[in-house]
């Protein structure tokens, strides 16, 4: 007969494994927000075209993600954007004081580049009206000057008006986002360019049994992409509860001020579990009727 010592050893080993098996189980559901778009991106790769997601979250999903993120699915069907020669791969997003801006594939709507020089010094405010009330972000201008700066343009340009956000998570993927970004409502949409993440180094990091993960507080505001770091593009995601998410991690561009509870109230609702459990489509529709930004 085991001891009383053994039975307790049995037990711990017992819970470590559930617990491992647990931490396994959310880690395939965070890299689900990348894989599918990986997956997409490989096979339109032949007509240029590069999915921006999140997780998914998040990667452009995936949250782009998603998080994957933030899970562009398929080529956007909107008005065609002339695909450029492939040029050199980038390992930051300004280069000599400019922002790289890369074309990419297909735009979802038809919008020029964002200014390769950003103003730096401005302060920026972005107000997404929705049908169920206003968002309010401060945009992370200083940290991230040319994620903001893609997004002010494309919010001047009239790009995020009228369409919904196409994904939630919820707690059954470990993840708590509600992403948002693509006109044609896919997850598969984007403006047309690509360009590199920043402001990576501000996300804090937890190891749980032997695993890194970023830490995105709620309220975080942060890009989808794919599983490339120069895949941002339009999508982006915003976080409703605290949500790990994998290394290299997502540009973290704008915190909610004011709304939040806006995305909690629809997670409380759930999702239609088109991508898997407690993933896909919000069941009450999230739509953007237009972002406003404010410059000081």
């Amino acid at each position: 007969m085991a001891t009383k010592r053994e039975r307790q050893r049995k037990l711990a080993r017992e819970a470590h494994t559930r617990r491992m098996q647990r931490r396994a189980e959310q880690a395939r559901r965070t890299r689900q927000l990348s894989v599918v778009i990986a997956i997409v991106a490989v096979l339109v790769v032949g007509v240029g075209f590069a999915g921006a997601a999140i997780a998914g979250v998040f990667n452009s999903t995936k949250p782009t993600a998603a998080a994957g993120s933030h899970t562009p699915s398929a080529t956007p069907t909107a008005s065609a954007t002339p695909t450029a020669t492939p040029s050199p791969s980038v390992t930051a997003a300004m280069v000599n004081g400019k922002c790289v801006y890369t074309k990419s594939g297909t735009a979802a709507r038809p919008v020029s580049l964002p200014p390769a020089r950003p103003d730096r010094k401005a302060t920026y405010v972005a107000t997404i009206a929705t049908n169920r009330g206003n968002i309010v972000i401060d945009l992370l201008n200083k940290e991230a000057p040319c994620t903001v700066g893609s997004f002010v343009s494309l919010a001047d340009q009239k790009f995020f008006d009228n369409t919904h956000c196409h994904r939630l998570t919820t707690a059954a993927t470990g993840i708590y986002v509600l992403q948002c970004g693509d006109p044609t409502g896919t997850g598969s949409g984007g403006p047309g360019y690509e360009f590199y993440t920043e402001n990576l180094s501000s996300v804090k990091t937890e190891t749980v049994s032997g695993t890194t993960e970023g830490v995105y507080p709620a309220g975080t505001v942060a890009m989808a992409r794919s599983e490339s770091q120069d895949s941002n593009g339009s999508q982006f995601f915003m976080v409703y509860k605290q949500s790990p998410l994998p290394p290299p991690g997502y540009t973290p561009f704008g915190t909610i001020v004011s709304g939040l509870s806006i995305i909690q109230n629809v997670a409380k609702a759930g999702t239609d579990n088109s991508n898997g459990t407690g993933d896909g489509h919000p069941k009450e529709k999230v739509q953007i009727d237009s972002v406003t930004i404010t410059k000081t």
